[in-house]
């Protein structure tokens, strides 16, 4: 995850730059169930509102909650399907928060209502996540139900009228690239905290309709928009994380945009960028899926590092006998193609493997999703010819 507020601070007010470190244990995101209300076009779990057999029971969860804790984990994202199907969904929530976890709850929010807002409260979650994906109709179309949007943004409204911090997630196609402005003034006007604008990955539902992923001219224009309300909100006091996530090449168009608009900073956010350190998938992030396998990241349940009913957390994740999982903690990464010539590898550290993979099997070979140029990246056809 890019976190740009972050780096847009910088620019008037410089922080100290420090090793590239990463934490004792990665940001685990729980699939709770896989079991959804809705059927989105961009799924990666491929959900529907049906039970998925063998999903993990409440005494086994809660021992799995234990488990991370004794691994070092202190930031627990519970996520679905839709995690508020489950019927046991507060017990766990309320445990891990009581553990001492940093819980956020990821939701489509449509059954965020006044019958259980109180006991999300209760809950004290540390971020309730809503995904919208545009405005009314737009998003309706990708949620393939009418009245989505009308529900969801009802739910935000009950979280932040609770006190509680909230966020919207965006992911960018082709369909609804033209939403965001709106969306984003939406987001303004609700007081929400956050803004997350997602790339397509190819996985599940979104490797089937990726062919709608957003032209490249299009992914810059709408980086740009987010640059500039960033900048907007930093110098006007306004309190939006804005965050992008699955492709690390934003944070190198950030630098060239940022080079060109305020160049006595450039180099110090060049080193705060090699001190981020790129994708995280393997590293900082961690997937449960809702039957206990362990993986790289919520895009990669085609391939399973373990699973947490028959070995311990911590045993499967720091176990490099897994080459995907070796490859993904190596620096630098065993990159081929244009991302090996790239200037910029120890910043997005390879970008998002699970592209490549999808787009020609192989998961270290060029990331088909990145937009720079050749020129932006530094490659000329010498250093390109030496990688092929």
């Amino acid at each position: 995850m890019f976190r740009l507020s972050r780096f847009i601070a910088e620019i008037d007010n410089p922080t100290p730059v420090d090793p590239h470190r990463d934490p004792p244990a990665p940001v685990v995101i729980w699939n709770l169930t896989r079991r959804c209300n809705l059927t989105c076009k961009h799924c990666y779990a491929v959900s529907t509102d049906t039970r998925f057999p063998g999903e993990l029971d409440t005494a086994t969860a809660l021992r799995v909650l234990e488990d991370l804790w004794a691994s070092r984990v202190r930031v627990l994202i519970l996520s679905g399907g839709e995690p508020l199907l489950r019927p046991d969904f507060f017990e766990i929530a309320q445990s891990a928060r009581a553990m001492g976890f940093f819980v956020a709850l990821s939701t489509n929010g449509t059954l965020i209502d006044e019958r259980n807002i109180v006991e999300i409260a209760a809950s004290d979650f540390d971020y309730v996540g809503i995904s919208l994906d545009g405005m009314e109709t737009t998003h309706d179309h990708f949620r393939q139900c009418v009245g989505a949007f009308a529900a969801s943004l009802a739910g935000l409204r009950l979280c932040r009228r609770h006190g509680l911090k909230t966020g919207v997630r965006f992911t960018l196609t082709r369909q609804n690239a033209a939403d965001l402005p709106a969306l984003l003034d939406l987001v303004e006007r609700e007081g929400v905290d956050r803004f997350y604008l997602s790339h397509l990955n190819y996985a599940g539902r979104g490797g089937k309709n990726r062919h709608e992923d957003a032209h490249f001219t299009m992914t810059r224009w709408t980086l740009k928009l987010l640059f500039e309300r960033a900048l907007h909100a930093n110098w006007h006091g306004q309190k939006i994380d804005f965050t992008t996530g699955n492709n690390d090449a934003d944070a190198i168009y950030f630098l060239h945009w940022a080079t060109r608009r305020f160049p006595a900073v450039a180099e110090h956010l060049a080193d705060k960028l090699l001190q981020w350190g790129g994708n995280a998938s393997g590293i900082n992030v961690a997937n449960i899926d809702n039957l206990g396998n362990v993986h790289p990241d919520t895009m990669w349940w085609s391939h399973t590092l373990g699973n947490v009913r028959e070995r311990s957390f911590d045993a499967i994740w720091h176990d490099e006998s897994d080459p995907l999982l070796a490859g993904l903690k190596r620096r630098p990464r065993p990159v081929g193609g244009r991302c090996a010539a790239c200037q910029y590898l120890p910043v997005c550290n390879g970008n998002t493997r699970i592209r490549a993979l999808a787009a020609d099997g192989d998961p270290w070979s060029e990331d088909p999703g990145c937009y720079l140029s050749d020129a932006e990246i530094g490659l000329g056809e010498e250093a390109f010819a030496a990688t092929t």
